[in-house]
């Protein structure tokens, strides 16, 4: 199944995910150049941690393209309702369109959403049931890439030899400290900010409960699991292979559920 491309026409959108874009060029540009290639050269790390700082950057710009255009869950314009299902359907009173229970109408979008989590400003789209998978992973990739780049940060000052080969004539050298002071500055910004947000997520996935139905309070019990954590993340993340939860390089194969759910908007 092809994924559709969406894209949403939003300037705060724009600004927010240019700014996720600079942070990740910035680090991914300016780490290996001050760390991981000087002291791989002088044999203070291996080839090992220069691949695995790569391999986490591009996951998470993988993630982050593919969660901004892939479509979140928007429903057609006129969808067709089965039979057995109508009853699990219901009218939306902005756009005055049909939409399964547990959908969410977008207002900066201007559609509804299926299983609408919330509307993403840093990745300029909809949460929905389509691309949460990718935006879990996003999260995921951001904390590993930040607290890389942390670890990598406090090593080179406090734990590796120092560098014996220094060319004070290129830029990355004269303001060293000046670049580091600034990745550091901001992984502790973005980790922080990331893992309260992915916290809640993996909260939600637990309880079966989207961000939007805890602020309008409309399900009762919402802390108590209604399914197995396996199931729900499997629906999550269309599939039962764990280890294919983590890989954003491949399509979404939604599981076999009912449109409907315990609970709805």
């Amino acid at each position: 199944m092809g994924q559709r491309i969406h894209f949403v026409v939003d300037p705060q959108g724009w600004c927010c995910m240019g700014l996720i874009i600079f942070v990740w060029l910035y680090n991914t540009i300016f780490i290996p150049k001050v760390i991981l290639f000087p002291h791989y050269e002088e044999g203070n790390i291996s080839v090992v941690a220069v691949l695995c700082y790569y391999f986490c950057s591009l996951f998470c710009i993988a993630s982050l393209f593919r969660a901004s255009v892939a479509d979140p869950g928007k429903l057609p314009e006129n969808p067709k309702i089965p039979i057995t299902e109508l009853e699990h359907w219901e009218l939306c009173n902005k756009c005055n369109m049909m939409r399964p229970k547990r959908s969410h109408h977008c207002s900066r979008c201007g559609h509804c959403v299926r299983r609408m989590d919330h509307h993403c400003p840093w990745i300029n789209n909809c949460v929905g049931e389509d691309n949460h998978w990718l935006f879990l992973q996003l999260c995921f990739y951001t904390q590993i890439l930040s607290s890389y780049t942390l670890i990598l940060d406090f090593c080179h000052y406090y734990y590796f030899l120092p560098l014996k080969k220094e060319n004070w004539d290129v830029f990355v050298f004269r303001h060293e400290l000046a670049l580091l002071r600034i990745s550091a500055f901001m992984g502790l910004i973005i980790l922080g900010g990331i893992s309260r947000l992915f916290y809640t997520q993996l909260m939600g996935i637990f309880t079966d409960t989207t961000s939007i139905e805890k602020m309008s309070n409309c399900c009762e019990d919402i802390s108590k699991p209604r399914k197995p954590w396996q199931q729900t993340f499997s629906e999550v993340f269309g599939t039962h292979w764990k280890i294919l939860w983590f890989i954003p390089f491949r399509q979404r194969q939604p599981l076999r559920v009912p449109y409907h759910f315990a609970n709805h908007v």
